[in-house]
């Protein structure tokens, strides 16, 4: 089996690329995940003349990114001014992905797609006296139908480059999303993450899903959790997880995984402790 590519998040603590690049230069690892929710890293940053400026430092230091898609993402809003808005940012990150491509052919494992994380967005509920209605769940139709339109776009988008958009667990998926889910496996352009963590905090009620899904899971995020009280994001070793075996699993499907904790600190003994479960 293929050695398998290590990579970090993007990090707060850290204020701009290069402290992100020196750190993961310094911890030897292969990439960094440029998470869209911070300004250093929006689409204005990333295109153009600062574009340029993200592959010459990536070359220099001899690693590669992948991207995480803004958390809010809601490609299914019922505004339609809010969802052309989505899915314009998901074009162009698709054409930044492009221009990224060649750091990874030259510094990871061509084998592996480069991938554009993306979360799914639970959209608004409506607490009645007795529950909470879901409104995706109440308005299927309409929201499969946004999913579909998606699917067909991104296929065109991304046409015959090697990227894929990856879709990962977080608090628990709910019904609906997991039917537009498997609409979206159906496309050869999409593709799961298991976030390890997200999963165990949830009291791993994700995992019938990915599993049943796993030939299509190419991405993991990697940090230890625990299920009571609920936590996630801490080094390898301080939680509960069964690590050797997510990683062996991994292993088996040629998945790129990132460390992601939310600290250097988290992070450096994350690392430090990583030969431990392989």
């Amino acid at each position: 089996m293929k050695k398998l590519q290590f990579g970090m998040p993007t990090l707060i603590e850290n204020h701009s690329l290069e402290e992100n690049i020196a750190l993961c230069q310094r911890l030897g690892l292969n990439f960094i995940e440029l998470n869209m929710n911070f300004p250093e890293y929006q689409l204005d940053k990333l295109e153009e003349a600062d574009g340029e400026v993200f592959i010459k430092a990536a070359e220099q230091a001899g690693i590669y990114y992948t991207i995480h898609l803004d958390e809010n993402l809601n490609i299914a809003d019922f505004n339609p001014l809010v969802t052309n808005a989505y899915l314009e940012t998901v074009c162009r990150t698709i054409e930044v992905a492009k221009k990224l491509l060649p750091l990874r052919d030259c510094f990871g494992d061509a084998s592996q797609p480069l991938t554009l994380n993306m979360h799914m967005n639970h959209g608004i509920f409506i607490t009645l006296p007795d529950r909470k209605v879901q409104m995706y769940e109440r308005d299927f139709d309409t929201y499969i139908k946004s999913f579909a339109e998606f699917k067909t776009l991104c296929e065109k988008w991304i046409g015959n480059s090697d990227i894929k958009i990856v879709v990962e667990n977080t608090d628990g998926f709910r019904d609906y999303e997991k039917r537009a889910i498997e609409l979206l496996l159906q496309s050869p352009v999409f593709a799961l993450t298991w976030d390890i963590g997200h999963s165990k905090a949830t009291g791993e009620k994700d995992v019938p899903f990915i599993l049943e899904h796993q030939n299509q899971l190419i991405h993991f995020h990697i940090h230890d959790g625990k299920e009571n009280p609920p936590k996630n994001h801490l080094a390898l070793g301080d939680g509960e997880i069964d690590l050797r075996d997510r990683l062996k699993l991994a292993e088996i499907r040629n998945a790129r995984c990132v460390l992601e904790t939310k600290t250097v600190a988290a992070l450096e003994k994350s690392v430090s402790r990583l030969e431990m479960y392989l």
